[in-house]
């Protein structure tokens, strides 16, 4: 948690930037106020140290979601409700502060709202649009989502390790009415899909989505079908039937998220049910992975991933933390960050001519004879899978539209949750050619729902695109990036991330960022490119 300390009581000078006696966050530099006169300067600090302020308390909203997926035990469940939702009411009530939303609407209207910096313009702009939502939304509301989320969370546990689905259904129909409440307060103009996408995808729409998607179905998902039927095939029996002892996949994977750039001075790796990311700080970054002694991608790749979100987190600009120039542009970004890592870097060739002889030195017994060309094309393997966090590159990304079709018309009215099984295993069967065999490896395999995160699975499609993009802006900028990153230099293309999307914070909306940082629009064309040019060749297509 980050610790908060009060300023010693002074004189004022001309050059003060702080109320005397006001309280700002230890260890972090007070963000520039530009050139404004006094009064409109100390109406800018003090909406900006509420922000702050605010931003501490949700910190520990998320501290207790960390502690919840790696420390809770069983019975706690109960309390844990109890904690989130009375905590949930006390951050909502400072974020909806009638002083703060004053404060921004006159900011808005004056000279910091119209002539200010770019970055000042955007914490304005954003805090007021995130107040104005907030401010619809009652507290009870608030609350209440936080309690059912905690519970259906427990219950997924439960539901997902016994494959007992009527344990999950009732918390799920609970949930999906509270987010289509949440949706007619906060976007009261919005379709409830588009209002919940928001949060996520801020400027999103599920019309327009849909489009992305479609193009992007056409482009791979006759592909994906011929490499999974191909009588060429990469085999990676070696990879998911393999020694992979976990005391020696800690400490490989937590040297591989260390050289690429991750701080663990800053962060730290646990264990989960689920693999996730969270900031709980400036300073204080947790990564999680789940370990499997037979295979090794399932916390190699968790850990790429999740190192991913961890080094945006650790890229931002710690001066603006709490703000919207300190924070995400949105998941869709977020996502194209640890996809740009686990799957562009981490299953490339020249990845592996760097980490194969670190991979011998930990687990000899499976991998002392296979050679880097070897190992790079058994990552290619292509094969439908029941579960999402553990599919190739090629498929995944009909797991996610899946999820969004079906999601979607539950917010709709058109799709019961009860009927959730039955059309998950039908779609699947349609999409994959295979049937669930039990509802675990089914719709119960992602905890998503049940934590209230609807309008959430499009950014990880979105995330896909967008790295795609992003690294061809990369190969354009950077020309010697295989040769670095086989010499396991990794900070020039850290170095172009940070420059080009960690630094901007949530300045930009991400189609802006996006092609401001790539040169041209968001398109699925570079997505599509690169996966049939890596996964075509290694099954003879």
């Amino acid at each position: 948690m980050q610790r908060l300390r009060n300023l010693p009581r002074r004189p004022c000078d001309a050059d003060c930037r702080t109320r005397c006696g006001e309280i700002i966050l230890a260890g972090v530099d007070l963000i520039p106020t530009g050139r404004f006169p006094a009064p409109v300067r100390d109406c800018f600090v003090a909406a900006t140290d509420h922000a702050r302020r605010v931003a501490v308390l949700a910190s520990v909203e998320a501290v207790l979601g960390w502690d919840e997926q790696t420390m809770l035990p069983a019975a706690g469940g109960a309390h844990r409700a109890d904690q989130a939702a009375e905590l949930a009411a006390v951050v909502h009530r400072e974020r909806t502060s009638a002083e703060q939303g004053e404060r921004l609407r006159m900011l808005a209207a004056g000279p910091v709202g119209q002539a200010g910096s770019e970055d000042e313009r955007a914490a304005v702009r954003l805090l007021l649009d995130d107040y104005e939502k907030q401010a619809r939304t009652p507290a009870r509301l608030v609350a209440e989502l936080a309690r059912v989320g905690v519970e259906a969370q427990q219950a997924w546990v439960r539901a997902r390790s016994e494959s007992a689905w009527h344990l999950l259904e009732p918390w799920l129909e609970r949930m999906f009415a509270l987010k289509r409440e949440l949706a007619a307060c906060r976007a009261p103009g919005l379709d409830a899909y588009d209002a919940l996408l928001d949060d996520f995808e801020p400027g999103c729409r599920w019309r327009s989505l849909a489009g992305v998607f479609r193009e992007l179905r056409e482009g791979v998902g006759e592909f994906a079908r011929r490499c999974a039927a191909a009588s060429r095939r990469p085999d990676d029996r070696f990879l998911i039937e393999g020694a992979y002892p976990v005391d020696s996949q800690r400490t490989f994977v937590t040297a591989v998220a260390s050289r690429i750039g991750f701080d663990f001075r800053r962060g730290r790796l646990d264990a989960t049910a689920h693999p996730f990311c969270t900031a709980l700080g400036p300073d204080d970054c947790r990564i999680t992975t789940r370990w499997n002694e037979r295979a090794l991608p399932s916390a190699l790749f968790g850990v790429l991933h999740e190192a991913g979100h961890g080094l945006y987190e650790q890229g931002l600009r710690r001066q603006w933390y709490g703000l919207p120039p300190g924070e995400a542009a949105s998941l869709g970004v977020h996502e194209s960050q640890s996809r740009l890592w686990e799957n562009l870097v981490g299953r490339s060739l020249p990845f592996w001519r760097w980490c194969l002889p670190l991979a011998r030195r930990a687990f000899p017994e499976t991998l002392a004879a296979v050679s880097a060309e070897r190992m790079g094309e058994a990552l290619a393997a292509v094969r439908p899978s029941f579960i999402r966090v553990e599919a190739d590159e090629v498929t995944y990304n009909l797991h996610v539209m899946l999820r969004f079709d079906l999601e979607r018309a539950v917010v709709h009215g058109e799709l019961a949750v009860a009927d959730l099984p039955a059309a998950w295993n039908e779609r699947f069967a349609a999409d994959f050619g295979i049937r669930p065999p039990d509802d675990a490896r089914g719709v119960l395999q992602d905890i998503h729902w049940s934590a209230g995160l609807v309008g959430y699975f499009p950014t990880y499609t979105l995330g896909n695109v967008y790295a795609a993009q992003l690294m061809a802006a990369v190969r354009r900028d950077l020309p010697d990036l295989d040769a670095d990153v086989a010499q396991g230099h990794f900070a020039p293309l850290l170095d172009w991330l940070r420059q080009r999307v960690h630094a901007l914070g949530r300045v930009l909306t991400p189609d802006r960022l996006i092609e401001q940082a790539t040169g041209a629009p968001v398109s699925a064309a570079w997505l599509v490119a690169s996966l049939r040019e890596r996964y075509g060749p290694p099954h003879g297509l």
